[in-house]
């Protein structure tokens, strides 16, 4: 359970740091905005199904 909590933390924490990011980057530097936004997916990515494995009891 201890892992999930982390892995849910991290990748929320991740998810507004890179979306914080690519709100405030410059619009010329797409290819940062484009890696902050994969990142930024990521990170909600691994919050919401550590959130859903943890809410279920599956860990």
């Amino acid at each position: 359970m201890k892992i999930c909590s982390i892995f849910c933390v991290t990748g929320f924490a991740a998810f507004w740091v890179f979306g914080y990011l690519v709100l405030t980057a410059d619009p010329a530097a797409t290819g940062q905005m484009l890696l902050a936004t994969i990142l930024a997916g990521a990170g909600f990515l691994a919050g919401t199904l550590s959130y859903l494995k943890i809410s279920r009891e599956l860990c």
